[in-house]
């Protein structure tokens, strides 16, 4: 635990001299009583309950004036909060090797089934963008919080050649910030057009922007699955480097087996496999986390993780008020047990 004002701790010193003072009033008190005839007659008036009870009320208010001062010094905890995140892209990738069934019924059946299972657990305020990737990025569907329309367009995913991991990044950021003039084409020098990216988008002059420390950008966020290694398009590194320079988290998922497998794709014969180390490097650049997925179960309950992950979120906090109101009830527990017990206020 932190404190922001540590300076008002000092005061805690006090607290031994005001149980000093209530021992020397006790036996001033004491010193009166003798003046009995009999001091049995004040002890069995008393009692020995009486007698514990007198020190209860004192005590507490002795922890009440504890705990004001910690909240005056402004306690600072780690504590688990709601999450702002307003935004999610979720990058998939289509590329022909995901009709792969080492993952049952397919790479790309058990990517979309996770991915709906993953919308359904998100807040409903939560917006959600798709991207799909294969040798080209594509919006599939602006971020929207339409659950339906999310279905939807993950349901039209088509197989395509190719793998541009990169690219996804870059289109993902570019429907994150749609008017920082982020373009693609520069990247690429000039190549392909993107399908799904507005036209008048190479017009857009580059805005010039100042970086900020990576994963610091807590509105927004991309999980990109790929079951493959880059075969075309932006560098993913690259890509990764845009990202942490925003801010932005990219959460990255493998799905199939590590080994590779060969598949037949439109008469092609492949062998493909998972560039984990590149998935793991990007997540590192942009302060986020990679996950691995060999079944349809690990990658439902990867997003499982991704879900409570991105919906709440560890943050360091001020708990003065938590220290104020336990002063305020021990305060009044401490005044009412007196009146109680003894018709007065300590």
């Amino acid at each position: 635990m932190n404190f922001l004002w540590p300076e008002f701790l000092w005061l805690l010193l006090a607290l031994p001299l005001l149980v000093a003072l209530y021992v020397w009033l006790l036996r001033r008190k004491k010193k009166t009583a003798l003046r009995y005839a009999s001091l049995s007659i004040v002890k069995e008036a008393l009692g020995p309950g009486q007698t514990i009870r007198r020190h209860i009320p004192p005590a507490l208010f002795l922890l009440a004036l504890a705990a004001m001062l910690f909240a005056a010094a402004r306690p600072q905890a780690v504590v688990t909060l709601p999450s702002n995140q307003q935004t999610i892209i979720l990058a998939m990738d289509v590329s022909g090797s995901m009709r792969a069934t080492d993952v049952q019924p397919s790479r790309l059946v058990a990517a979309q089934n996770a991915a709906k299972a993953f919308l359904a657990e998100l807040p409903r305020h939560v917006k959600v963008g798709i991207v799909a990737f294969a040798g080209s990025a594509q919006v599939a569907q602006l971020p929207t919080t339409n659950r339906e329309d999310l279905v939807t367009a993950i349901d039209r995913f088509q197989l395509q050649r190719a793998t541009a991991t990169g690219n996804a990044i870059v289109i993902s950021l570019a429907t994150l910030f749609p008017d920082a003039g982020i373009d693609l084409q520069s990247l690429q020098g000039g190549r392909e057009r993107q399908r799904g990216f507005a036209i008048d988008a190479e017009r857009k002059e580059k805005k010039e922007f100042t970086p900020v420390p990576p994963g610091s950008y807590s509105s927004a966020a991309i999980i990109m699955l790929t079951d493959g290694q880059r075969t075309t398009g932006v560098d993913p590194l690259e890509a990764a480097k845009m990202a942490a320079d925003r801010g932005i988290r990219v959460y990255t998922v493998g799905i199939g087996t590590l080994d590779g497998e060969t598949i037949g794709f439109e008469g092609w014969s492949m062998r493909v496999r998972l560039d984990e180390e590149t998935l793991k490097a990007i997540a590192t650049k942009t302060s986020a986390d990679y996950f691995y997925a060999g079944t349809a179960n690990d990658l439902k309950k990867v997003y499982e993780t991704l879900s409570s992950r991105l919906t709440v979120e560890k943050k360091e906090t001020e708990v003065s008020a938590l220290f104020a109101m336990a002063a305020a009830v021990l305060a009044l527990l401490s005044a009412g047990l007196s009146v109680l017990w003894f018709n007065r206020i300590l």
